[in-house]
Protein backbone atom coordinates (compact mmCIF):
# COMPACT_ATOMS: atom_id res chain seq x y z
CA UNK A 1 0.00 0.00 0.00
CA UNK A 2 1.64 3.55 -0.98
CA UNK A 3 1.99 5.66 1.85
CA UNK A 4 0.38 9.02 1.22
CA UNK A 5 2.59 12.23 1.11
CA UNK A 6 2.18 14.36 3.95
CA UNK A 7 -0.53 16.76 3.51
CA UNK A 8 1.37 20.62 3.04
CA UNK A 9 -0.51 23.31 4.83
CA UNK A 10 0.70 27.00 3.55
CA UNK A 11 -0.48 30.09 5.09
CA UNK A 12 -0.44 33.77 4.99
CA UNK A 13 2.25 35.00 2.32
CA UNK A 14 3.23 31.87 1.57
CA UNK A 15 -0.31 30.42 0.45
CA UNK A 16 -1.05 34.17 -1.63
CA UNK A 17 2.57 33.48 -3.71
CA UNK A 18 1.77 29.88 -4.21
CA UNK A 19 -2.29 30.66 -5.18
CA UNK A 20 -0.54 33.16 -7.39
CA UNK A 21 1.15 30.75 -9.12
CA UNK A 22 4.28 32.53 -8.02
CA UNK A 23 6.05 29.50 -6.32
CA UNK A 24 5.25 25.57 -6.21
CA UNK A 25 3.31 24.72 -2.90
CA UNK A 26 6.27 22.10 -2.20
CA UNK A 27 8.86 25.03 -2.84
CA UNK A 28 7.00 27.22 -1.07
CA UNK A 29 6.72 24.84 2.02
CA UNK A 30 10.18 24.10 2.04
CA UNK A 31 11.11 27.05 1.82
CA UNK A 32 9.06 28.50 4.72
CA UNK A 33 10.68 25.80 6.79
CA UNK A 34 14.42 25.96 5.44
CA UNK A 35 13.99 30.43 6.65
CA UNK A 36 12.63 28.97 10.05
CA UNK A 37 16.00 26.78 10.46
CA UNK A 38 18.18 29.37 9.34
CA UNK A 39 16.24 31.79 10.93
CA UNK A 40 16.24 34.12 8.30
CA UNK A 41 12.65 36.26 7.29
CA UNK A 42 10.82 34.22 4.96
CA UNK A 43 10.67 36.83 2.26
CA UNK A 44 14.86 37.43 2.64
CA UNK A 45 15.00 33.74 1.75
CA UNK A 46 12.81 33.63 -1.33
CA UNK A 47 14.65 36.78 -2.68
CA UNK A 48 18.24 35.65 -1.78
CA UNK A 49 17.69 32.34 -3.33
CA UNK A 50 16.14 33.80 -6.37
CA UNK A 51 12.68 31.68 -5.61
CA UNK A 52 10.34 34.95 -6.40
CA UNK A 53 11.29 38.51 -7.18
CA UNK A 54 11.17 41.28 -4.71
CA UNK A 55 8.72 42.70 -7.11
CA UNK A 56 6.08 40.13 -7.50
CA UNK A 57 6.34 39.63 -3.92
CA UNK A 58 6.03 43.19 -2.79
CA UNK A 59 2.83 43.68 -5.96
CA UNK A 60 0.89 40.31 -4.54
CA UNK A 61 1.41 41.04 -0.84
CA UNK A 62 -0.15 44.71 -1.46
CA UNK A 63 -3.24 43.58 -3.58
CA UNK A 64 -3.56 40.39 -1.37
CA UNK A 65 -3.40 41.99 2.29
CA UNK A 66 -4.33 45.41 1.13
CA UNK A 67 -1.42 47.06 2.41
CA UNK A 68 -0.49 50.46 0.41
CA UNK A 69 2.53 49.59 -1.88
CA UNK A 70 5.65 52.32 -2.21
CA UNK A 71 9.02 52.05 -3.60
CA UNK A 72 11.48 53.25 -1.12
CA UNK A 73 13.91 54.63 -3.37
CA UNK A 74 11.57 57.48 -3.48
CA UNK A 75 11.36 58.45 0.04
CA UNK A 76 14.09 60.29 1.80
CA UNK A 77 14.69 58.74 4.87
CA UNK A 78 14.78 61.15 8.38
CA UNK A 79 17.63 60.15 10.65
CA UNK A 80 16.06 61.65 13.38
CA UNK A 81 13.18 59.73 12.81
CA UNK A 82 14.66 56.34 12.73
CA UNK A 83 16.20 56.90 15.62
CA UNK A 84 13.38 56.84 17.49
CA UNK A 85 13.37 53.11 17.74
CA UNK A 86 16.25 50.89 19.23
CA UNK A 87 18.71 50.27 16.03
CA UNK A 88 18.73 46.24 16.47
CA UNK A 89 15.14 46.41 15.96
CA UNK A 90 15.69 47.33 12.09
CA UNK A 91 17.90 44.07 11.51
CA UNK A 92 16.04 41.21 13.88
CA UNK A 93 12.13 42.14 12.70
CA UNK A 94 12.80 43.88 9.15
CA UNK A 95 11.06 46.78 9.70
CA UNK A 96 12.37 50.72 9.18
CA UNK A 97 10.56 54.12 10.51
CA UNK A 98 10.14 56.12 7.53
CA UNK A 99 8.36 59.20 8.58
CA UNK A 100 5.42 60.65 10.51
CA UNK A 101 2.44 62.30 10.18
CA UNK A 102 0.84 63.91 13.44
CA UNK A 103 0.82 60.64 15.54
CA UNK A 104 0.98 58.20 12.78
CA UNK A 105 4.32 56.64 12.08
CA UNK A 106 4.91 55.13 8.99
CA UNK A 107 6.92 51.83 9.02
CA UNK A 108 8.18 49.81 5.50
CA UNK A 109 7.81 45.93 6.07
CA UNK A 110 8.31 43.36 3.16
CA UNK A 111 5.99 40.86 4.62
CA UNK A 112 3.27 42.56 6.62
CA UNK A 113 2.14 38.44 7.82
CA UNK A 114 5.59 37.58 9.27
CA UNK A 115 5.39 37.14 13.16
CA UNK A 116 8.38 38.50 13.75
CA UNK A 117 7.74 41.97 11.66
CA UNK A 118 4.56 41.48 13.67
CA UNK A 119 6.41 41.85 17.01
CA UNK A 120 8.60 44.42 15.85
CA UNK A 121 5.33 46.80 15.05
CA UNK A 122 4.41 45.97 18.57
CA UNK A 123 7.08 47.25 19.61
CA UNK A 124 7.43 50.43 18.09
CA UNK A 125 4.07 51.35 19.27
CA UNK A 126 5.19 50.89 22.74
CA UNK A 127 8.13 52.32 21.99
CA UNK A 128 7.19 55.80 20.15
CA UNK A 129 3.45 56.00 21.85
CA UNK A 130 2.76 56.31 18.33
CA UNK A 131 0.13 54.55 15.66
CA UNK A 132 2.09 52.58 13.22
CA UNK A 133 0.87 52.76 9.45
CA UNK A 134 2.44 49.88 7.03
CA UNK A 135 3.51 50.12 4.04
CA UNK A 136 5.12 47.62 1.43
CA UNK A 137 8.32 47.98 0.04
CA UNK A 138 10.38 45.11 -2.15
CA UNK A 139 12.52 43.12 0.38
CA UNK A 140 16.09 43.96 -1.77
CA UNK A 141 15.27 46.98 -1.18
CA UNK A 142 14.18 47.39 1.89
CA UNK A 143 17.41 45.02 2.83
CA UNK A 144 19.52 47.96 1.97
CA UNK A 145 17.95 50.54 3.50
CA UNK A 146 17.94 48.94 6.73
CA UNK A 147 21.43 48.38 6.59
CA UNK A 148 22.16 51.81 5.90
CA UNK A 149 19.81 53.24 8.71
CA UNK A 150 22.07 50.91 11.14
CA UNK A 151 25.16 52.47 9.67
CA UNK A 152 24.23 55.83 9.76
CA UNK A 153 22.54 56.33 12.21
CA UNK A 154 25.12 54.39 14.60
CA UNK A 155 27.36 56.53 16.67
CA UNK A 156 29.95 54.23 17.86
CA UNK A 157 31.24 53.84 14.35
CA UNK A 158 31.73 57.62 13.56
CA UNK A 159 35.04 57.81 15.67
CA UNK A 160 36.53 54.26 13.90
CA UNK A 161 36.92 55.31 10.15
CA UNK A 162 38.80 59.07 10.08
CA UNK A 163 39.87 60.41 6.93
CA UNK A 164 40.47 57.44 4.37
CA UNK A 165 41.60 56.41 1.02
CA UNK A 166 39.09 55.61 -1.65
CA UNK A 167 39.21 51.75 -2.44
CA UNK A 168 36.77 51.13 -5.08
CA UNK A 169 35.12 47.78 -5.03
CA UNK A 170 35.70 45.95 -8.84
CA UNK A 171 32.46 43.80 -9.81
CA UNK A 172 33.98 41.51 -12.50
CA UNK A 173 30.52 40.49 -13.36
CA UNK A 174 29.18 43.36 -14.05
CA UNK A 175 28.87 45.73 -17.18
CA UNK A 176 30.89 48.82 -18.14
CA UNK A 177 27.98 51.48 -17.03
CA UNK A 178 28.96 52.62 -13.25
CA UNK A 179 26.42 53.05 -10.94
CA UNK A 180 26.60 56.15 -8.66
CA UNK A 181 27.46 55.79 -5.11
CA UNK A 182 24.72 54.69 -2.89
CA UNK A 183 24.56 56.29 0.72
CA UNK A 184 25.77 53.18 1.79
CA UNK A 185 29.04 53.16 0.42
CA UNK A 186 29.19 56.26 2.58
CA UNK A 187 28.44 54.67 5.96
CA UNK A 188 30.90 54.30 8.63
CA UNK A 189 31.00 50.54 8.78
CA UNK A 190 31.57 50.55 4.87
CA UNK A 191 34.92 53.54 5.73
CA UNK A 192 36.19 51.31 8.57
CA UNK A 193 36.32 48.34 6.32
CA UNK A 194 38.06 50.25 3.84
CA UNK A 195 40.53 51.88 6.29
CA UNK A 196 41.44 47.99 7.46
CA UNK A 197 41.99 47.39 3.86
CA UNK A 198 43.81 50.14 2.62
CA UNK A 199 46.17 49.91 6.29
CA UNK A 200 46.84 46.04 5.58
CA UNK A 201 48.26 46.98 1.69
CA UNK A 202 50.32 49.87 3.32
CA UNK A 203 51.57 47.77 6.15
CA UNK A 204 52.41 44.86 4.15
CA UNK A 205 50.42 42.53 5.64
CA UNK A 206 49.66 38.90 4.18
CA UNK A 207 46.77 38.53 6.32
CA UNK A 208 43.47 40.29 7.76
CA UNK A 209 41.75 38.68 10.64
CA UNK A 210 38.49 40.01 11.75
CA UNK A 211 37.70 38.45 15.08
CA UNK A 212 34.34 38.17 17.59
CA UNK A 213 34.65 37.49 21.43
CA UNK A 214 32.68 37.33 24.10
CA UNK A 215 33.37 41.13 25.18
CA UNK A 216 35.40 42.75 22.83
CA UNK A 217 36.34 42.38 18.80
CA UNK A 218 39.64 43.00 17.38
CA UNK A 219 41.54 43.10 14.06
CA UNK A 220 44.94 41.49 13.29
CA UNK A 221 47.28 41.80 10.99
CA UNK A 222 50.11 39.21 9.67
CA UNK A 223 52.97 41.11 9.41
CA UNK A 224 56.21 39.67 8.68
CA UNK A 225 54.74 36.73 9.71
CA UNK A 226 53.85 37.96 12.87
CA UNK A 227 50.15 38.85 13.97
CA UNK A 228 49.54 42.49 15.47
CA UNK A 229 46.34 43.90 16.68
CA UNK A 230 45.32 47.57 15.07
CA UNK A 231 41.74 47.93 15.72
CA UNK A 232 38.94 47.07 18.67
CA UNK A 233 35.86 48.46 17.10
CA UNK A 234 32.90 47.87 19.90
CA UNK A 235 31.42 43.82 20.24
CA UNK A 236 28.04 45.66 19.22
CA UNK A 237 29.25 45.85 15.15
CA UNK A 238 30.65 42.37 14.96
CA UNK A 239 27.77 41.42 12.81
CA UNK A 240 27.55 44.76 10.61
CA UNK A 241 31.38 44.04 9.90
CA UNK A 242 30.83 40.21 8.90
CA UNK A 243 27.92 41.62 7.25
CA UNK A 244 29.82 43.44 5.26
CA UNK A 245 32.56 41.50 4.29
CA UNK A 246 30.31 38.53 2.84
CA UNK A 247 28.81 41.38 0.64
CA UNK A 248 31.98 42.26 -0.84
CA UNK A 249 32.92 39.06 -1.52
CA UNK A 250 29.51 38.04 -2.93
CA UNK A 251 28.77 35.38 0.43
CA UNK A 252 25.29 34.74 1.79
CA UNK A 253 25.11 36.75 4.41
CA UNK A 254 21.92 35.00 6.03
CA UNK A 255 24.04 31.93 6.45
CA UNK A 256 25.94 32.19 9.67
CA UNK A 257 26.31 28.43 10.72
CA UNK A 258 28.72 27.20 8.27
CA UNK A 259 32.12 28.17 6.60
CA UNK A 260 31.71 30.22 3.10
CA UNK A 261 34.69 30.82 1.13
CA UNK A 262 34.98 34.20 -1.56
CA UNK A 263 36.83 36.78 -3.09
CA UNK A 264 37.05 40.71 -3.45
CA UNK A 265 39.10 42.49 -6.07
CA UNK A 266 39.58 45.85 -5.17
CA UNK A 267 41.20 48.67 -7.80
CA UNK A 268 43.82 50.68 -5.41
CA UNK A 269 44.55 52.79 -7.97
CA UNK A 270 44.01 53.50 -11.93
CA UNK A 271 46.25 50.72 -13.04
CA UNK A 272 46.39 48.35 -9.92
CA UNK A 273 43.76 45.87 -8.14
CA UNK A 274 44.51 43.75 -5.55
CA UNK A 275 43.14 40.52 -5.23
CA UNK A 276 41.66 39.00 -1.49
CA UNK A 277 41.02 35.61 -0.12
CA UNK A 278 37.95 35.63 2.13
CA UNK A 279 37.12 32.38 4.61
CA UNK A 280 34.84 32.91 7.15
CA UNK A 281 34.11 30.67 9.99
CA UNK A 282 31.76 30.91 12.96
CA UNK A 283 33.07 30.51 16.36
CA UNK A 284 31.19 30.63 19.74
CA UNK A 285 30.40 34.49 19.55
CA UNK A 286 29.75 34.86 16.23
CA UNK A 287 32.28 34.54 12.89
CA UNK A 288 35.76 35.00 12.08
CA UNK A 289 36.48 35.95 9.12
CA UNK A 290 40.06 35.82 7.73
CA UNK A 291 41.25 38.02 4.45
CA UNK A 292 44.56 36.48 2.48
CA UNK A 293 45.84 39.24 0.34
CA UNK A 294 46.93 38.26 -3.11
CA UNK A 295 48.97 40.98 -4.65
CA UNK A 296 51.04 39.71 -7.62
CA UNK A 297 52.77 42.86 -8.12
CA UNK A 298 54.62 42.30 -4.52
CA UNK A 299 55.96 39.17 -5.41
CA UNK A 300 59.84 39.37 -5.93
CA UNK A 301 60.93 36.29 -8.45
CA UNK A 302 64.36 37.22 -8.11
CA UNK A 303 65.89 34.19 -6.74
CA UNK A 304 69.21 36.13 -6.00
CA UNK A 305 67.39 38.07 -3.36
CA UNK A 306 65.37 34.78 -1.91
CA UNK A 307 67.99 34.06 0.54
CA UNK A 308 69.36 30.83 -1.25
CA UNK A 309 72.60 29.45 -0.39
CA UNK A 310 75.31 29.52 -3.22
CA UNK A 311 75.16 25.95 -3.37
CA UNK A 312 71.44 25.22 -2.62
CA UNK A 313 70.91 28.40 -5.89
CA UNK A 314 73.16 25.70 -7.96
CA UNK A 315 71.04 22.50 -7.07
CA UNK A 316 67.78 24.05 -7.45
CA UNK A 317 68.86 25.39 -11.33
CA UNK A 318 70.23 22.44 -11.63
CA UNK A 319 66.88 20.69 -11.02
CA UNK A 320 65.23 23.53 -13.41
CA UNK A 321 67.25 22.18 -16.03
CA UNK A 322 65.95 18.88 -16.17
CA UNK A 323 63.73 18.17 -19.30
CA UNK A 324 61.79 15.88 -17.07
CA UNK A 325 61.04 14.49 -13.48
CA UNK A 326 59.79 16.41 -10.28
CA UNK A 327 60.43 19.50 -8.03
CA UNK A 328 58.54 19.57 -5.03
CA UNK A 329 58.73 22.34 -2.22
CA UNK A 330 57.46 22.00 1.14
CA UNK A 331 56.42 23.87 4.37
CA UNK A 332 53.53 25.64 6.44
CA UNK A 333 50.98 27.65 4.65
CA UNK A 334 52.58 31.08 4.14
CA UNK A 335 56.48 29.97 3.80
CA UNK A 336 56.88 31.26 0.58
CA UNK A 337 56.28 28.14 -1.19
CA UNK A 338 54.49 29.96 -4.33
CA UNK A 339 57.11 32.41 -4.54
CA UNK A 340 59.63 29.36 -4.83
CA UNK A 341 57.74 27.63 -7.05
CA UNK A 342 57.17 30.83 -9.35
CA UNK A 343 60.95 31.80 -9.43
CA UNK A 344 61.76 28.94 -11.01
CA UNK A 345 58.78 29.10 -13.27
CA UNK A 346 59.58 32.66 -14.22
CA UNK A 347 63.54 31.44 -15.36
CA UNK A 348 61.69 28.96 -17.18
CA UNK A 349 59.27 30.82 -19.18
CA UNK A 350 60.36 31.13 -22.18
CA UNK A 351 58.58 31.59 -25.71
CA UNK A 352 59.64 27.93 -27.23
CA UNK A 353 58.31 26.30 -23.69
CA UNK A 354 54.49 25.52 -22.84
CA UNK A 355 53.43 26.25 -19.20
CA UNK A 356 50.15 25.13 -17.71
CA UNK A 357 49.39 25.73 -13.60
CA UNK A 358 46.51 24.23 -11.66
CA UNK A 359 46.09 26.20 -8.24
CA UNK A 360 43.51 27.07 -5.46
CA UNK A 361 43.91 30.18 -5.77
CA UNK A 362 45.82 31.95 -8.36
CA UNK A 363 48.68 34.15 -6.23
CA UNK A 364 50.45 35.41 -8.91
CA UNK A 365 49.82 36.29 -12.30
CA UNK A 366 52.57 35.66 -14.78
CA UNK A 367 52.09 36.39 -18.47
CA UNK A 368 53.26 33.44 -20.35
CA UNK A 369 51.88 31.19 -18.45
CA UNK A 370 48.55 29.06 -18.70
CA UNK A 371 46.95 29.38 -15.31
CA UNK A 372 44.03 27.36 -13.96
CA UNK A 373 41.87 28.35 -10.96
CA UNK A 374 40.75 25.17 -9.10
CA UNK A 375 37.27 25.35 -8.24
CA UNK A 376 35.64 22.37 -6.44
CA UNK A 377 32.24 23.70 -6.99
CA UNK A 378 32.56 23.98 -10.48
CA UNK A 379 33.86 20.48 -10.57
CA UNK A 380 37.42 22.12 -12.12
CA UNK A 381 39.75 19.98 -9.47
CA UNK A 382 43.63 19.03 -9.37
CA UNK A 383 43.12 16.02 -11.37
CA UNK A 384 40.85 16.91 -13.84
CA UNK A 385 43.30 19.96 -14.52
CA UNK A 386 46.13 17.75 -15.09
CA UNK A 387 44.29 15.62 -16.97
CA UNK A 388 43.24 18.22 -19.72
CA UNK A 389 47.28 20.00 -18.99
CA UNK A 390 48.29 16.30 -20.26
CA UNK A 391 46.07 16.44 -23.87
CA UNK A 392 47.42 20.22 -24.55
CA UNK A 393 51.17 18.99 -25.39
CA UNK A 394 52.99 20.60 -22.10
CA UNK A 395 56.33 20.85 -20.95
CA UNK A 396 56.44 22.05 -17.67
CA UNK A 397 53.12 21.63 -15.15
CA UNK A 398 52.90 23.14 -11.65
CA UNK A 399 50.32 21.82 -9.36
CA UNK A 400 49.51 24.10 -6.28
CA UNK A 401 49.42 21.03 -4.20
CA UNK A 402 49.21 17.57 -4.23
CA UNK A 403 46.57 16.57 -1.65
CA UNK A 404 45.77 13.18 -2.44
CA UNK A 405 46.75 10.00 -4.40
CA UNK A 406 45.07 11.06 -7.76
CA UNK A 407 46.54 14.29 -7.95
CA UNK A 408 49.50 12.33 -7.38
CA UNK A 409 49.65 9.34 -9.75
CA UNK A 410 49.15 11.59 -12.61
CA UNK A 411 51.57 14.33 -11.08
CA UNK A 412 54.53 11.17 -11.20
CA UNK A 413 53.27 9.42 -14.41
CA UNK A 414 53.52 12.75 -16.10
CA UNK A 415 57.41 13.46 -14.84
CA UNK A 416 58.06 10.35 -15.73
CA UNK A 417 56.56 11.04 -19.24
CA UNK A 418 58.64 13.30 -20.38
CA UNK A 419 57.42 16.30 -18.45
CA UNK A 420 58.79 19.10 -15.61
CA UNK A 421 56.27 18.73 -12.82
CA UNK A 422 56.58 21.25 -9.58
CA UNK A 423 54.45 21.34 -6.74
CA UNK A 424 53.88 21.80 -2.45
CA UNK A 425 53.14 19.48 0.41
CA UNK A 426 52.64 20.12 3.65
CA UNK A 427 55.40 18.43 5.37
CA UNK A 428 57.94 19.18 8.08
CA UNK A 429 61.18 18.91 6.03
CA UNK A 430 62.26 17.51 2.86
CA UNK A 431 63.46 13.41 4.02
CA UNK A 432 59.43 13.71 5.25
CA UNK A 433 57.96 14.51 2.34
CA UNK A 434 58.99 11.02 0.41
CA UNK A 435 57.15 9.46 3.23
CA UNK A 436 54.24 11.75 3.56
CA UNK A 437 54.23 10.58 -0.49
CA UNK A 438 54.63 6.66 0.32
CA UNK A 439 51.59 7.48 2.77
CA UNK A 440 49.49 8.60 0.15
CA UNK A 441 49.09 5.37 -1.42
CA UNK A 442 51.99 6.28 -4.11
CA UNK A 443 54.37 3.38 -5.01
CA UNK A 444 57.98 3.67 -3.63
CA UNK A 445 59.44 2.76 -7.04
CA UNK A 446 57.42 5.56 -8.56
CA UNK A 447 58.57 8.52 -6.43
CA UNK A 448 62.24 7.11 -6.66
CA UNK A 449 62.17 7.23 -10.24
CA UNK A 450 60.20 10.57 -10.97
CA UNK A 451 61.31 13.21 -7.68
CA UNK A 452 64.59 14.92 -8.76
CA UNK A 453 64.69 17.24 -6.18
CA UNK A 454 63.06 18.58 -2.59
CA UNK A 455 63.44 21.64 -1.22
CA UNK A 456 61.88 22.15 2.63
CA UNK A 457 61.54 26.13 3.77
CA UNK A 458 60.77 28.58 6.06
CA UNK A 459 60.44 32.16 6.41
CA UNK A 460 62.17 34.21 8.84
CA UNK A 461 61.77 37.66 9.95
CA UNK A 462 64.93 39.98 8.57
CA UNK A 463 66.83 41.64 11.05
CA UNK A 464 66.32 46.12 10.90
CA UNK A 465 69.44 47.95 10.17
CA UNK A 466 68.67 49.70 13.65
CA UNK A 467 69.85 45.78 14.88
CA UNK A 468 72.28 45.51 17.78
CA UNK A 469 75.32 43.07 18.99
CA UNK A 470 73.99 39.88 21.25
CA UNK A 471 75.97 38.33 23.50
CA UNK A 472 75.68 35.18 23.94
CA UNK A 473 77.67 32.62 26.04
CA UNK A 474 79.89 30.00 24.32
CA UNK A 475 78.14 27.39 25.94
CA UNK A 476 75.10 28.82 24.76
CA UNK A 477 76.06 28.80 21.83
CA UNK A 478 76.93 25.23 21.53
CA UNK A 479 73.80 24.08 22.76
CA UNK A 480 72.16 25.69 19.99
CA UNK A 481 74.21 24.00 17.58
CA UNK A 482 76.61 26.07 16.24
CA UNK A 483 80.09 24.11 15.71
CA UNK A 484 83.61 25.04 17.70
CA UNK A 485 85.22 26.64 14.35
CA UNK A 486 82.08 29.02 14.04
CA UNK A 487 82.73 30.76 17.30
CA UNK A 488 86.22 30.78 17.24
CA UNK A 489 86.17 32.89 13.72
CA UNK A 490 87.74 36.18 15.17
CA UNK A 491 84.40 37.89 13.17
CA UNK A 492 81.94 35.31 14.57
CA UNK A 493 79.13 38.09 15.66
CA UNK A 494 75.16 37.65 16.57
CA UNK A 495 72.98 40.67 16.26
CA UNK A 496 69.52 40.84 17.93
CA UNK A 497 66.53 43.23 17.13
CA UNK A 498 66.68 46.77 18.44
CA UNK A 499 63.94 49.28 17.23
CA UNK A 500 63.03 52.15 15.36
CA UNK A 501 60.68 54.04 13.23
CA UNK A 502 61.75 52.78 10.22
CA UNK A 503 60.30 49.23 11.63
CA UNK A 504 57.96 50.35 13.86
CA UNK A 505 59.49 49.23 16.38
CA UNK A 506 60.25 45.64 15.97
CA UNK A 507 63.32 45.75 14.89
CA UNK A 508 62.39 43.59 11.91
CA UNK A 509 62.20 44.62 8.43
CA UNK A 510 61.08 42.00 5.80
CA UNK A 511 61.68 37.98 5.51
CA UNK A 512 64.65 36.35 4.73
CA UNK A 513 63.75 32.20 3.37
CA UNK A 514 65.79 29.40 4.91
CA UNK A 515 66.01 26.10 2.83
CA UNK A 516 66.59 22.33 2.96
CA UNK A 517 67.53 21.41 -0.56
CA UNK A 518 67.81 18.20 -0.95
CA UNK A 519 68.35 16.50 -4.49
CA UNK A 520 67.63 12.48 -4.82
CA UNK A 521 70.60 10.95 -5.33
CA UNK A 522 70.79 7.38 -6.15
CA UNK A 523 71.36 5.91 -2.32
CA UNK A 524 68.52 7.67 -1.60
CA UNK A 525 66.54 6.45 -4.66
CA UNK A 526 67.45 2.76 -3.47
CA UNK A 527 66.42 3.37 0.36
CA UNK A 528 63.00 4.74 -1.23
CA UNK A 529 62.78 1.28 -2.70
CA UNK A 530 63.88 -0.44 -0.12
CA UNK A 531 61.13 1.00 2.20
CA UNK A 532 63.29 3.28 4.55
CA UNK A 533 61.58 5.85 6.91
CA UNK A 534 62.14 9.70 7.20
CA UNK A 535 64.91 9.06 9.70
CA UNK A 536 66.75 6.84 7.16
CA UNK A 537 66.93 9.36 4.47
CA UNK A 538 67.64 12.09 6.45
CA UNK A 539 70.87 10.44 7.92
CA UNK A 540 72.24 9.79 4.27
CA UNK A 541 71.10 13.55 3.31
CA UNK A 542 73.32 14.36 6.08
CA UNK A 543 76.29 11.92 5.35
CA UNK A 544 75.78 14.00 1.57
CA UNK A 545 76.68 16.87 3.42
CA UNK A 546 73.26 18.92 2.62
CA UNK A 547 72.75 20.70 5.65
CA UNK A 548 68.87 20.45 7.48
CA UNK A 549 66.87 23.60 7.78
CA UNK A 550 68.51 24.20 11.42
CA UNK A 551 71.63 24.71 10.20
CA UNK A 552 70.66 26.41 7.28
CA UNK A 553 68.67 28.81 9.31
CA UNK A 554 71.88 29.55 11.74
CA UNK A 555 73.69 30.72 9.00
CA UNK A 556 71.71 33.05 8.43
CA UNK A 557 72.09 33.85 12.13
CA UNK A 558 75.71 34.10 11.76
CA UNK A 559 75.60 36.31 8.14
CA UNK A 560 73.48 38.78 10.46
CA UNK A 561 70.17 38.36 8.71
CA UNK A 562 68.34 37.39 11.21
CA UNK A 563 68.55 36.65 15.31
CA UNK A 564 68.89 33.44 16.93
CA UNK A 565 65.48 34.00 18.40
CA UNK A 566 63.94 34.32 14.88
CA UNK A 567 65.41 31.04 13.75
CA UNK A 568 64.44 29.53 17.34
CA UNK A 569 60.75 30.36 16.42
CA UNK A 570 60.45 28.69 13.05
CA UNK A 571 62.51 26.31 13.33
CA UNK A 572 62.89 23.20 15.79
CA UNK A 573 66.02 22.34 18.12
CA UNK A 574 67.42 18.79 16.70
Amino acid sequence: MAVPEPKITLTGLARKLADANLISEIDADNAFKEAQNKNVHFVTYLVSHDLVSSQDIALTASREFRVPLANIDNISLDQEIIKLVELNMLDKHHVLPLYSRGKNLFVAVSDSTDLSVLDGIRGIKFATKMRVELILVEEDKLAKKIEWAMEVCDDTMKDLAGDLEDLDLVDEDAGDDEEEESEADKAPVVKFINKMLFDAIKMGASDLHFEPYEKFYRVRFRVDGMLRVVAEPPISLARKLAARLKVMSRLDVSERRVPQDGRIKLKVSANKSIDFRVSTCPILWGEKIVMRILDSSAANLNIDILGYEDEQKRLYLEALANPYGMVLVTGPTGSGKTVSLYTGINILNKEGVNISTAEDPVEINLPGVNQVQVDEKTGMTFDKALKAFLRQDPDIILVGEIRDITTGSIAIKAASTGHMVMSTLHTNDAPQTLTRMIDMGLAPFAIATSVNLIMAQRLCRRLCSCKKEDPVPKHALIMEGFSEETIEDPNFKLYKPGGCDKCSGTGYKGRVGIYQVMPISETMKRLIMEGSNSIGIADQAEREGIPDLRKSGLKKVVSGLTSLEEVNRVVNKE
